[in-house]
């Protein structure tokens, strides 16, 4: 647990300590905790980084880091000030749960310290609005004009894993999309140099793997 300035450390060590759902742990603590975690997660209790700040700032964002190359890699978020930009960056640096400083009781901290260590994310329902807006207009003006889909691929490159997916070799894949073979080993050169992949094997089990196709 963590807040950038020592009066909302206190008010956190305060509302949670009492707490019998969680177990609060100091930093030298975690020090000792971690190493632990890495050999033998199956039966290690989870890390919740719990972080409290007053805008999502430079010396924010180091701080998230911070946790994460520690090795807590579920963290939550309780913000004086989330904007679009704040939450987009919360997003990208893995945060599991956002809360506004006003919003943030100790039910609803310790509510959200539960989702995270389960693995869940949770937002505000206006702040999920917000982010799958922000997702659809960058599908829309950034992403959709270069033939990319929020997945990282192209529509050609999905349509081509799809087919290997399926079985089919170069030619047929080269025939049903109306395709020279070159370009369709252009394609998969491309998807697995991008990925740094080995093959189109390891390039459909990534893509399987992660949703792609």
């Amino acid at each position: 647990m963590k807040a950038l300035d020592p009066l909302s450390q206190f008010g956190l060590v305060h509302a949670l300590r009492q707490r019998p759902e969680i177990s609060l742990i100091s930093d030298t603590d975690l020090a000792a905790l971690l190493p632990g975690l890495s050999t033998d997660q199956r039966t290690a209790p989870p890390v919740v980084a719990l972080i409290a700040v007053d805008s999502l700032d430079t010396g924010a964002v180091q701080v998230l880091r911070n946790a994460t190359q520690r090795g807590c890699r579920r963290t939550v978020l309780i913000g004086g000030t989330i904007d679009d930009d704040a939450l987009m960056t919360a997003v990208e640096l893995g945060v599991s749960g956002v809360l506004r400083r006003t919003e943030a009781t100790a039910d609803r901290i310790v509510h959200l310290v539960q989702a995270a260590a389960a693995g869940d994310g949770s937002l505000p329902p206006d702040l999920l609005g917000r982010l799958l807006g922000q997702v659809s207009r960058m599908q829309r003006h950034v992403l959709a004009p270069r033939g990319l889909s929020h997945t990282g691929l192209s529509d050609r490159e999905t349509q081509v894993l799809r087919l290997v997916a399926d079985g089919k070799d170069t030619q047929e894949i080269a025939r049903e999309l109306s395709y020279s073979e070159r370009t369709v080993k252009n394609v998969l050169h491309d998807v697995t140099s991008r990925l740094q992949l080995k093959n189109r094997s390891h390039a459909v089990a990534y893509a399987l793997r992660e949703g792609l196709i």
